[in-house]
């Protein structure tokens, strides 16, 4: 399998469930991993934070784009990002079914999105369903909230720290709390 082919896959929305599948995650995952390491093992500057991090999502990062690491992905290479992007400490990306980062968006530190989801029946739960994770322009996560499979913030909105994202947000609204609620409009 390639990463397009998985790419293409990932994009139906439909299980990850066949011994292909779930190979090529593994190799992924090892690959993504090896290179985490060396990014988390010791102080890098923002240029060899940005080309470590280019190394594990297969693409040069924007120049704009700073990082403190702790920098954690179980994939790496279904995310994107744009210009003017700040993420902090310890922040978690499982991003098989994508993670779109838009221009301007501020991470706060032990962020978690998390793109895959288990089937609810007994006798699906050992598959995961992949959807995409998408924040629009100038979107600020607060501290340790996580946003789940499918979910689409819009343009300039605020997740308050702590936060649990189960549902598309506006753009210009506020949400926060588990699960998250619109607290109020900007």
């Amino acid at each position: 399998m390639t990463l397009n082919d998985f790419l293409a896959y990932v994009a139906t929305g439909k299980p990850l469930n066949t011994p292909e599948i779930c190979s090529f995650m593994d190799e992924m995952s090892n690959e993504a991993r090896r290179v985490t390491f060396r990014l988390n093992a010791e102080f890098h500057t923002q240029e060899e934070v940005r080309s470590l991090l280019s190394e594990i999502m297969g693409y040069s990062v924007p120049d704009t784009l700073r990082v403190f690491p702790p920098f954690y992905t179980d994939f790496g290479k279904n995310i994107h990002i744009g210009e003017n992007v700040f993420i902090n400490a310890c922040c978690h990306f499982q991003d098989h079914g994508g993670v779109t980062l838009g221009d301007g968006c501020q991470i706060g530190h032990n962020v978690v999105f998390a793109t895959l989801n288990h089937g609810l029946e007994p006798e699906n739960r050992r598959f995961t369903y992949p959807a995409p994770i998408v924040l629009g322009r100038n979107v600020w996560v607060g501290s340790n909230a996580t946003i789940l499979q499918g979910v689409t913030i819009g343009d300039n909105s605020v997740v308050a720290a702590g936060a649990v994202v189960t549902r598309d947000v506006p753009a210009d609204t506020i949400v926060g709390g588990v699960p998250a609620r619109v607290i109020k409009h900007i």
